[in-house]
């Protein structure tokens, strides 16, 4: 069988709800144009209500979608519905499960309705890298939320998807289950497994993803690789340590100057338009002495906030 070169396409993607005599007419998708490259990690951004989960629903089957076309691992969601969803595992952001199961009867009764014969089941193998064999025959209500976060992961994986997808994994997980539920992850795609992930934490999105798709109101604003992202921006960040404690911020027009919390002057300039000389004389000239600087390029949040947030501010200040 020939693997397609997309683990998921959607074209002309659009989601209705109808208006009720309370609420008007939703569009929560507005023409979605997506193809998540096969064997990526594929990161899916976007502020609260921007459309994500919807998505994901319509391609777990739990959402049906009002236009437009979708397949998963090259299967069409209308015409090989069972194969597609088949094709994909999903971790939902609610924790979901019958908490008066042990983890090995979850993992066990998953299986059954995905139809995997008791022979090929991994059911040890998948509770062994989730950290989870010594809980294996405790109840789930008895585990922490983090442990019945990396459970949904291992429900998720029972029928050995191609593609996983998570839906803001880590909400709520301290910092080292976060790490050991990442570097799972990352061991899974090593091994070709296509993922995509939503998630808050910007710092995770960047380091993790091969890929971003930035969505708002909608639609998509941005989808290109995460470093060619991060270069969308034409700024850069000069950070200067005074001398001596700053009685205010100076005023640096045409660059836009901040304090930041410890003393440190950061001075923001484009850098079609200026250099680092030309600021460091602008930040001279205006009386401040120089004690240590360096230079930060625009991370991830920076892109974040002026594709959506930025928008958004126009968009109020226009009406």
């Amino acid at each position: 069988m020939t693997l397609p070169d997309f683990a998921i396409e959607a074209a002309g993607l659009v989601k209705t709800y109808p208006a009720t005599k309370t609420t008007p007419v939703v569009e929560a998708l507005r023409g979605i144009d997506l193809a998540v490259p096969r064997g990526a990690i594929f990161g899916l951004l976007g502020p609260n209500g921007a459309g994500k989960s919807t998505f994901i629903n319509i391609l777990a089957g739990l959402t049906r979608k009002t236009a437009g076309q979708v397949s998963i691992w090259g299967l069409d969601i209308d015409e090989r519905p069972r194969d597609a969803r088949a094709a994909i595992g999903v971790v939902g952001q609610e924790i979901a499960m019958d908490v008066f199961f042990t983890p090995r009867e979850s993992l066990e009764v998953q299986a059954g309705l995905y139809g995997v014969p008791r022979r090929e089941r991994r059911t040890d193998v998948l509770l062994g890298a989730l950290g989870l064999s010594d809980k294996a025959d405790a109840y789930v209500r008895q585990l922490s939320g983090g442990m019945k976060r990396r459970l949904m992961v291992a429900k998720a994986m029972v029928h050995n998807p191609p593609v996983l997808i998570l839906d803001e994994p880590t909400a709520g997980v301290d910092v080292e289950l976060r790490r050991q539920l990442w570097n799972y992850v990352v061991s899974l795609n090593a091994l070709g497994v296509t993922v995509v992930l939503t998630t808050h934490y910007l710092e995770e999105a960047e380091q993790l993803c091969d890929t971003i798709a930035i969505v708002n109101k909608g639609s998509v604003v941005a989808c290109e690789p995460t470093r060619q992202l991060l270069r969308r921006l034409d700024s850069r960040t000069l950070v200067v340590t005074p001398e001596a404690p700053l009685a205010a911020v100076p005023d640096l027009a045409p660059f836009e100057a901040r304090q930041r919390p410890g003393g440190d002057l950061a001075v923001t300039f484009k850098t079609a338009q200026a250099g680092v000389e030309q600021v460091i004389a602008a930040v001279r000239a205006a009386g401040v002495g120089i004690k240590d600087l360096r230079t930060e390029d625009p991370d991830l949040e920076d892109v974040f906030v002026s594709l959506t947030y930025a928008a958004a501010d126009a968009s109020v200040i226009a009406i």
